[in-house]
């Protein structure tokens, strides 16, 4: 199959892959829910039910908008947000009382003021990015804290609990707050479907952008101000430490299994419910286990799994694919060592002997035979090895091979060939085209005639 047909197969397969895993991902949530009847003895009362469900949506939020961030680089942008929202719940309760639609558009405000400082800070300053979002983070949350000890000393007892923002307290969570973020979070996403070509634009190429006629600046605050909207929705059931790790933990996971943007989202939606609701449900196994953390455990094991098995990124694949270059490679190098050995005393399946083969190798000897006679080009006699049949014609195809790289090497310039990578892992038939392959084997029979030439001279 040519390289132009095998792409469109490899896309679909790769498609295929990430609707599985969703599917799979949501099989998984829908039986947990008798499991933990059955086995975890968990009774679905109203305020499991709701936390749950407020849970899975503030995770698909959180998990959507979480993307961007991480896609570029802003990831402590979150935290730096999250707790630029606790001076504003305070404010809004000394100015206000506790009203928690007001206590949020409070924390939303001081949490935009603080993505406008930021972008003040590194507009007109030589501040970097990160020096100024650890700035907004430690003296927004410096100033919330200030505040919350005072409201604390005051004489009414009217403000007990609104320190539970630190932390969050999910049990505290209603019906009323579940719409909330039903309804805040469905227009966060008509505006992203609104914006999604611009906002994918600005996230990987912000200047080609900008050189294309965006408003770049007004993009970037447009998206920031969603991704302080999702984070206000979760002040309550996460709190303003934990709530960037709902933020950015499911676009990390989704990141390892896709390349393509559309469906990072969609999988990072789904590993946010999945975060969100099976978080909420482990946590009523006990009274004393809170729920934000354990939302937040149950996302980081999302993001270690995803990191340990994605295709193509995963960190247990990629120990196999080097094992597998180890073997590869050590059973080509020993091929050649004994296609040369042969040749130099006499003829192409004369034995090697195995000491001399591990003198030369040493351990790498042992695994490039092995890899030899499994494949049948090798076996060993009487303490050695020889070359098989089909060894000695692998090996001759790999020894003119090397030698037309290396004619490539020297003379691709004078043989007018055209520029390409060098790679003797691969056929030179397969990386040149033919009439610049005929050039070099012209050019190696001349080589071979001089120096042949040169010999009985």
């Amino acid at each position: 199959m040519s390289a132009k047909n095998s792409k469109p197969k490899t896309k679909n397969s790769q498609d295929r892959r990430i609707w599985l895993l969703i599917g799979a991902t949501a099989l998984v949530a829908a039986l947990f829910v008798p499991f933990s009847q059955l086995f975890l003895h968990v009774e679905y009362d109203y305020t499991l039910r709701t936390v749950a469900l407020g849970g899975a949506l503030l995770g698909v939020v959180s998990g959507v908008l979480g993307c961007f961030a991480v896609l570029r680089r802003q990831s402590l942008l979150g935290d730096a947000l999250s707790h630029a929202a606790l001076p504003g719940v305070a404010i809004a309760f000394l100015l206000v009382g506790r009203d928690l639609g007001l206590l949020l558009v409070g924390a939303g405000v001081t949490s935009w003021l603080g993505v406008y400082f930021i972008r003040l800070l590194t507009n007109t300053t030589r501040i970097k990015q990160d020096a100024a979002m650890g700035i907004v983070l430690a003296a927004w949350f410096a100033a919330g804290i200030a505040l919350l000890v005072y409201i604390q000393a005051r004489p009414d007892a009217s403000q007990a609990g609104l320190d539970s923002f630190i932390f969050g307290q999910a049990a505290a969570i209603v019906e009323r707050d579940v719409q909330l973020i039903a309804v805040v979070g469905a227009v966060s996403f008509v505006v992203l479907g609104l914006f999604w070509k611009e906002f994918k634009l600005i996230t990987f190429d912000a200047e080609f952008a900008g050189a294309s006629g965006f408003r770049v600046n007004l993009l970037n605050m447009l998206l920031s101000t969603l991704i302080v909207v999702a984070i206000v929705l979760g002040l309550q059931l996460a709190g303003v430490i934990l709530m960037v790790g709902m933020l950015i933990a499911s676009g990390i996971a989704a990141r390892q299994w896709t390349n393509h943007l559309g469906q990072m989202v969609i999988l990072s939606a789904v590993f946010g419910a999945f975060a969100g609701s099976t978080g909420a449900i482990v946590s009523a196994v006990d009274a004393d286990i809170p729920t934000g953390p354990l939302i937040v455990v149950v996302a980081f094991l999302l993001v270690v799994t995803s990191l340990a098995f994605a295709p193509g990124r995963g960190l247990v694949w990629m120990l196999l694919r080097q094992r597998n270059d180890r073997r590869r490679f050590a059973a080509q190098t020993m091929l050649q060592d004994l296609y040369h050995y042969a040749t130099d005393h006499g003829a192409a399946d004369t034995a090697a002997p195995e000491s001399f083969l591990f003198g030369v190798r040493g351990a790498a000897a042992k695994i490039g035979l092995q890899q030899l006679h499994a494949r049948g080009q090798a076996q060993p006699r009487d303490g050695a090895w020889m070359l098989t049949s089909a060894g000695i014609e692998a090996a001759a195809r790999d020894d003119r091979n090397n030698q037309l790289w290396s004619v490539y090497r020297q003379y691709a310039d004078d043989l007018d060939l055209p520029s390409v990578a060098e790679d003797r892992q691969q056929e030179v038939t397969q990386v040149l085209p033919a009439d610049a392959v005929a050039r070099l084997e012209r050019q190696l029979d001349r080589l071979r005639t001089a120096a042949s030439d040169v010999t009985e001279s």
